[in-house]
């Protein structure tokens, strides 16, 4: 079907996340990217494509049935035509994954890493093996449905992989289906690891050892037909208004919704085979609300977790391949602006402090949590948590605070999606300790990142109050501070320590923050204040500039706001990583907008707003995309960077992204991405710029630790083969 446009200059949410992802699995054929780590972008493309199903299909689907003729704002497009241009461009995605997926794995055979399907002839020693595997770890674990007019449909989980098999009986013409559950959790392992062959490593996955043994477990049966299977519930559960009674307790209330969740109705079925007849018969039989739209065949597994676990096993077997196979090894380095041996307080309060991560470590942002739990002048610790590490230093230091007779305040968001049991459990955990836990209020996500540590200094006769605030653009987590670009800015500047003050007594009242002096904060002062510094460069004309750094733009305000700033003269430049709804060099609408993204080794995760340049431009950090949830239905906040070198910093690292032309790729005017044209330009590929300086800027020719020694080697080296 054509899209009719409302206007030229806008695109879909959902065909331009799509875009996105295929972006993502271009890296998987990208022949600079080590071969191991291609096989990890087909697992992220992949995984990506489930939380889509789950949360945007499964929205879409509800959609389509409370308002059937109801249409997105961009591209009048009902959730009906919505829901088949997603499956359409989906079918034409999946076999290029499959594709890419086949190679890597020819690729990896050369190497001795050789994954065995259970239609293979195998030797009598290896079927030994395998037969003798399934009867002691598998066949006793195996938990059997049969499925006919005397039985009933099991409960499907949703992404657990599950081996079915077309089952007849005697001389009998009725069919049933056998059912096997193959990775439920804790059961079995997914890898199963055959005998070293010729210096080869070999594995068979789980659902093709019982492919292979299938007909052992149903017996009395004829085996007509065997398919591997998928099922995809809809994860778009929200918090219903009825559930926030008064006498329920809102942990309690998630907990449900999780149980919910897990037994929400199915958005997509995949199965591992073309075998559509059979296809049909088991999505029948299985009495799935699920057309052909929804039914999707692949070649490569149905869950690509397993990738994770073959990486430990290569590295001991082909120690001498790592380089060809894996990204170099890179360490976060020390910030050049903290002093390891120094108060990390006492430097924050002689200037600000900006972490880049993950160039730099998260240790001063450690360091400072810490410092404020065992410092006896400190009185409160006041925290906004969405995304933690399972083993969270950040909270470890927020119990020791507590324990230390500190006043914790805790807003954790129970609500952010996949993470809310980890949430729940950390509340407990902190409950425990004696902080004082909220969660937000009833209507609004609290995705902010913020941190407020309020201290007593001087004397008891002549004390006063100073703050030390911490505002980011990702969360509070160790592990992906590592894998995300992000910023962080330490500061104890005292206005900006009053406004969160003011924005934690706000929230503490189950309030929305109605204004302050130099934070934006969602959703009553964040959006407003964009749409005055975007009016000041329209003002400007030609000599107006817009610099955005975001996940997505979808803000239909914000939007119809940077194509009047375009029409006016203004040079908007944007770095969106994902969705951007905005389509930029449209003739007479956004002549003057770039769209660059950059998909690359980390995922881009900054948010960065720039308005004006030169000693006018003011440049802010912030927790907000530029989506309409982001601005209107949740607490975020933005901060200015005031310090002049701080603000320099941040505006030529988004000059560097923008001149990135190794993992950037800029959108055309029809709304496709190509990647960025070289010509005689050097290579830069920004990431590892950034990653070369902050080496550089710890190296010293004397007492340089090995491991960095190595690493520098190591980036010196991938640079080289992008010269080439």
């Amino acid at each position: 079907m054509e899209l009719e446009f409302k206007k030229p200059y806008l695109d879909n949410r959902e065909l331009s996340w799509l875009k996105f992802n295929k972006r993502v699995l271009e890296e998987a054929g990208n022949l600079s990217v080590p071969l191991f780590e291609r096989l990890k972008f087909v697992y992220i493309f992949s995984n990506n494509l489930d939380e889509f199903f789950m949360i945007r299909v499964g929205y879409l689907r509800e959609r389509r049935k409370l308002k059937k003729d109801a249409t997105d704002n961009k591209t009048n497009l009902t959730a009906s035509e919505q829901l088949k241009l997603i499956s359409k461009s989906v079918k034409e995605l999946v076999p290029i994954r499959d594709k890419a997926y086949k190679e890597i794995g020819k690729q990896l055979n050369q190497f001795g890493l050789v994954k065995v399907n259970y239609t293979e002839r195998l030797s009598a020693q290896d079927e030994k093996y395998l037969e003798s595997y399934f009867k002691k770890e598998v066949f006793p674990l195996l938990t059997p449905s049969v499925i006919d007019k005397k039985h009933p449909v099991p409960f499907l989980r949703n992404r657990e992989i599950y081996v079915a098999a077309g089952l007849k009986s005697g001389d009998s013409q009725k069919q049933a289906i056998g059912i096997l559950p193959a990775t439920t959790p804790g059961v079995f392992n997914r890898i199963v690891w055959l005998p070293p062959l010729d210096g080869r490593v070999r594995f068979m996955l789980i659902e093709h050892l019982i492919m292979r043994y299938i007909h052992t477990v149903f017996g009395n049966y004829e085996i007509t037909d065997r398919s591997i299977f998928r099922l995809t519930r809809n994860a778009d559960i929200t918090v219903d208004e009825a559930l926030f009674d008064h006498d329920l307790d809102f942990r309690g209330v998630m907990e449900e919704l999780l149980k919910k969740r897990r037994k929400s109705a199915p958005v997509r079925i995949e199965f591992d085979s073309s075998d559509k007849e059979n296809h049909m018969n088991i999505v029948k039989q299985l009495n799935l609300d699920l057309g052909e739209d929804y039914i999707y065949t692949q070649s490569a597994p149905l869950d690509m977790q397993f990738v994770f676990g073959l990486e430990a096993q290569i590295k001991n077997h082909f120690p001498n391949e790592t380089l060809e196979l894996f990204f170099p090894p890179l360490t976060p380095q020390n910030s050049p602006a903290v002093n390891e041996k120094k108060s990390i307080m006492q430097q924050v309060s002689e200037n600000d402090i900006l972490l880049t991560f993950p160039y730099e470590s998260v240790k001063p942002f450690i360091r400072l949590l810490e410092e404020a739990a065992d410092d006896p002048d400190v009185h409160s610790i006041k925290i906004t948590l969405y995304r933690l590490a399972s083993d969270s230093k950040i909270i470890n230091a927020l119990i020791r605070a507590a324990e230390n007779g500190k006043y914790v305040l805790a807003l954790l968001e129970l609500r952010a999606r996949f993470d809310e049991e980890n949430n729940i459990n950390w509340s407990k955990r902190l409950e425990e300790a004696g902080a004082e836990v909220i969660y937000g209020l009833e209507d609004l996500k609290v995705h902010s990142k913020l941190l407020l540590i309020t201290k007593r200094t001087g004397t008891a006769e002549n004390s006063s109050i100073c703050y030390f605030t911490q505002i980011g653009t990702g969360n509070y987590n160790e592990k992906t501070n590592r894998l995300y670009t992000d910023l962080t800015l330490l500061t104890a500047n005292k206005d900006i320590g009053t406004d969160a003050s003011v924005v934690f007594n706000t929230l503490s009242r189950g309030e929305t923050v109605e204004s302050t002096n130099l934070l934006w904060v969602a959703p009553r002062c964040l959006k407003s204040r964009v749409v005055e510094m975007i009016d000041i460069e329209i003002t400007r004309g030609n000599h107006g500039y817009i610099g955005l750094k975001l996940n997505s733009l979808t803000d239909r305000d914000i939007i119809e706001k940077l194509v009047e700033a375009s029409r006016n003269g203004v040079t908007v430049e944007l770095l969106i990583r994902g969705i951007c709804c905005l389509i930029a060099g449209v003739e007479g609408y956004t002549d003057n907008v770039r769209v660059h993204s950059i998909v690359g080794r980390f995922l881009e995760h900054s948010r960065i707003y720039i308005f004006g340049k030169g000693e006018k431009a003011r440049v802010y950090i912030s927790s907000a995309d530029f989506m309409t949830r982001n601005t209107e239905r949740r607490v975020e906040v933005a901060a200015p960077i005031r310090d002049v070198a701080l603000k320099n910093h941040i505006i030529d690292d988004f000059n560097t992204m923008m001149n990135d032309n190794i993992k950037s790729r800029i959108q055309n005017p029809n709304g496709k991405y190509t990647i960025v044209k070289r010509g005689d330009n050097a290579m830069l590929d920004s990431q590892i710029y950034f990653y070369e300086r902050a080496y550089m800027s710890v190296r010293s020719d004397r007492n340089e630790p090995e491991n960095i020694k190595k690493e520098w080697a190591i980036i010196r080296f991938f640079k080289s083969i992008f010269k080439k």
